[in-house]
């Protein structure tokens, strides 16, 4: 499916984590994604979550700043979550962040939800076509999770993020790349809710958080406002603490929870 694909040495592997890199016509170049998987025996079809960072982050931050993989592994010990196989891509590694959006002629946007599935099943046996597929992130990652779990609601099952923008000029809150380098033919893909409010009859399961000192907190109270306006079924929580690892590294365990209702 690649031109090349390298994966770690599980030699030199450590707490469950894994690495793989590989070149893709979508990033023209090469991206990196960094795997948890549970280390039992006989796994087969088991659920892939594709989770997603933020700004100035890549596909290490998830493990080495918020520990989700240690996390899950507990949980998966103490049989709170089934089993699942995560994977942290980098976004490709544009500017401050890509935003998850095709632009500058790179689709960052195909690069996730089509590369990184495939990189997967093709590196980890448990995995395959039939794994449910959920995606999560934070920030502008939690954007990119709900953009891309609602416009392909035939492929997510499910969808969770965490201090999330939620319209693509919020952007410029964090990087400074022009909003010009952003901007979608199709504005309507620049909005959550106008590309909820287009899939109405179509969606996935959707959860979002935010903590209540974050700078984001207004635009996820309106998002959930507007949902509920338009009758759109959805999970909104919040939470004390602000825009931080402290936080996110607490409440990724409630996607894990909200993913493992859904697995089939």
């Amino acid at each position: 499916m690649f031109r090349n694909i390298q994966k770690s040495n599980p030699a030199f592997e450590s707490n469950n984590l894994s690495y793989i890199t590989v070149k893709t016509k979508n990033l023209k170049g090469r991206g990196d994604i960094c795997l948890f998987v549970p280390p039992l025996e006989g796994l087969k079809d088991i659920p892939l979550l594709i989770l997603l960072h933020g700004v100035y982050g890549s596909a290490w931050e998830w493990s080495q700043k918020g520990g989700v993989h240690i996390a899950a592994w507990e949980m998966i010990q103490r049989k709170k979550l089934q089993p699942m196989v995560i994977a942290m891509p980098s976004d490709g590694l544009w500017g401050d962040g890509s935003g998850y959006v095709p632009h500058n002629g790179l689709d960052f946007e195909k690069w996730i939800v089509e590369d990184v599935p495939k990189a997967v099943i093709e590196s980890v046996e448990a995995v395959s076509g039939k794994s449910d597929l959920f995606i999560s992130g934070l920030s502008m990652g939690g954007f990119g999770a709900l953009r891309l779990g609602i416009k392909y609601s035939d492929k997510f099952r499910a969808v969770s993020a965490h201090s999330s923008i939620t319209e693509l000029e919020q952007m410029s809150l964090f990087v400074e790349e022009s909003l010009k380098d952003y901007e979608q033919l199709n504005k309507r893909e620049e909005s959550v809710l106008e590309m909820a409010l287009n899939k109405k009859e179509h969606l996935p399961k959707l959860r979002f958080d935010c903590g209540t000192k974050d700078l984001l907190i207004n635009h996820n109270r309106f998002l959930h406002d507007q949902l509920n306006k338009a009758q759109i079924d959805h999970e909104y929580e919040e939470f004390s603490g602000g825009h931080e690892w402290s936080y996110w590294q607490e409440h990724i365990k409630d996607s894990l929870l909200f993913f493992n209702k859904f697995i089939k």
